[in-house]
């Protein structure tokens, strides 16, 4: 398979269609805010087309083409999506269409079937009057000015069942003055050999159009699709942030986007911009209340990340040895975790990084073998990263002993009539020559605890009044050993400028949880000393 890559400009336009493919993942629901901002993003990151909606389809998505008018932005072209007209209906009498127009954007996307299955099941309709709908919806728009995208819904399966009439509803919106034909795998079922040679044939036929791809994951092929339509001299590029989308998602643009500007050379976004990525993964995570997967490829936090001992150290020595680029330019960072699986150079980067630059080499060997035999009693630091930073410095000497516990009782009561039952937890401790005894109710016994240590502590260290806690996660470390068993607890804090995560383990979870909490309040007031200096 000789490949070759595009000959048009080397530029590859990013169409994103977070805003309408991406809403209908499972579960994702944007509010109109929400997309306002995401568009806002998109167009500093230097996204070419954003796809808004559907305009007419619903409240919200004919709402956004007015509201995105007042957005000041400085390089995408907002996008409305709709259909071709529908059958036996004149195109200047749908309102399917009309709604498009008074969406007043530059460019419009409809979508029209090229898969001879669905122009006879699906739209219960002709081949040829499907043909004529292609045509006429396209000139129609075209006549008033805007750029036409015509995206060719199921064209793969099409192609591969009825290649001549797959071919003609291209010709249809092209006589019809389309300025762009995207090429769809809707179903997301062709692999990245067919995705070429079908687009190549796609090419070399409309010499005179440019040509796109718009492909879903269902083979989890969709990235390495969207490449190989690329190399076959496709110019234009659909797909989502962090691949969302229906069933499996779209293509990934956190993953195309890198792929094609670092790796096969072609000017997709300005390059300054190309380290906002990560930032922008984060900001769609965050509004669609999906959490961004640790592995997902160039964003993920665990994309740079060294846990092997061997891995780390030669990293260490030579990044190249096990990162296929500088995490900095999508704006990662490398990171070296410590575990059981861990030798000296994970642990020396982590000193490094926490700015013990000239350990005793014989206290290192001494911390290492601490933190194993702690992971072997069920610790886990890779995601409780503020539970090592301090069991390394307090193995140091350098964290001060901010407050001592004396004493916490848990209480739980369930009376006749109750609903719920109520959680009620005594905490004493000590600072310096002063002792503090508070209670406090909670929804349960860690939120009691929570609230009992604050009220404690909150009049010598007001700062802890900004952390909250936003994730708990029980695990259990031996499931053999039944009730027995040991748990380990992970709890994420934020004070809205920072997240950190801590760690405990133990038989009982309320001692466990303690562990993580405790650790996540002495974290919080270590931060604040060393960055008061």
């Amino acid at each position: 398979m000789g490949f070759e890559k595009n000959k048009k400009n080397g530029k590859v336009y990013i169409y994103d269609t977070t805003l309408r493919d991406g809403a209908q993942t499972e579960g994702v629901n944007f509010s109109l805010e929400d997309k306002l901002r995401i568009t806002q993003k998109l167009d500093e990151f230097g996204i070419d087309y954003i796809e808004g909606g559907w305009p007419g389809a619903n409240p919200k998505d004919t709402l956004y083409f007015k509201e995105v008018k007042k957005l000041p932005l400085k390089h995408s072209k907002v996008v409305a999506f709709g259909s071709t007209r529908r059958p036996s209906l004149k195109v200047e009498e749908d309102k399917l269409v009309l709604n498009l127009l008074k969406a007043e954007t530059e460019a419009i996307t409809i979508f029209g079937k090229s898969w001879d299955l669905h122009v006879l099941e699906a739209l219960k309709t002709t081949l040829d009057e499907n043909i004529r709908m292609v045509e006429e919806t396209c000139s129609f728009l075209k006549k008033h000015g805007v750029e036409v995208i015509f995206d060719a819904e199921h064209f793969f399966d099409g192609f591969k069942k009825n290649k001549d009439y797959a071919l003609k509803v291209l010709e249809a919106a092209v006589n019809g003055g389309a300025d762009w034909l995207i090429l769809c795998d809707t179903n997301g079922g062709a692999l990245p050999h067919e995705i070429y040679e079908i687009t190549k044939e796609v090419v070399s036929h409309f010499s005179d159009t440019k040509i796109g791809i718009h492909a879903h994951n269902d083979s989890d092929c969709a990235v390495a699709n969207s490449l190989m339509a690329v190399l076959a001299g496709a110019s234009q590029v659909h797909g989502t942030v962090n691949g969302l989308g229906e069933r499996t998602g779209n293509a990934n643009l956190c993953s195309v986007i890198p792929n094609l500007q670092l790796k096969m050379g072609y000017r997709v976004i300005p390059p300054e911009n190309l380290k906002k990525l990560k930032q922008l993964a984060n900001f769609v995570a965050e509004l669609a209340n999906i959490p961004l997967p640790k592995n997902m490829p160039y964003v993920g936090d665990s994309a740079f990340t060294h846990k092997a001992g061997v891995h780390a150290s030669a990293v260490l020595k030579n990044p190249e040895t096990y990162e296929h680029i500088n995490p900095e330019l999508v704006g990662n960072r490398r990171k070296i975790t410590v575990s059981d699986m861990a030798g000296k150079s994970n642990l020396i980067a982590k000193l490094r990084e926490y700015g013990i630059t000239d350990p005793n080499p014989v206290e290192v060997r001494r911390l290492v073998e601490k933190i194993k035999e702690l992971e072997k009693e069920g610790y886990h630091f890779e995601a409780a990263e503020a539970s090592l930073e301090l069991l390394v410095k307090r193995h140091f000497g350098l964290v001060r002993e901010y407050f001592h516990f004396d004493a916490y009782r848990i209480l739980i009561a369930k009376r006749k009539g109750d609903s719920s039952p109520v959680s009620e937890a005594t905490v004493r401790v000590s600072l310096d020559q002063f002792e503090e005894h508070t209670a406090s109710l909670g929804n349960g016994p860690v939120n009691a605890l929570d609230r009992a240590l604050r009220k404690a502590l909150k009049e010598f260290y007001p700062s802890i009044s900004e952390v909250k806690l936003i994730d708990y996660k029980v695990r259990i470390v031996n499931e053999t050993a039944g009730t027995e068993a040991k748990v380990r607890v992970l709890i994420e804090f934020t004070d809205g400028k920072k997240k950190w995560a801590t760690v405990g383990v133990h038989e009982n979870i309320i001692e466990a949880s303690w562990k993580a909490l405790t650790d996540g309040i002495v974290y919080k007031l270590m931060k604040d000393e060393e960055e008061s200096f």
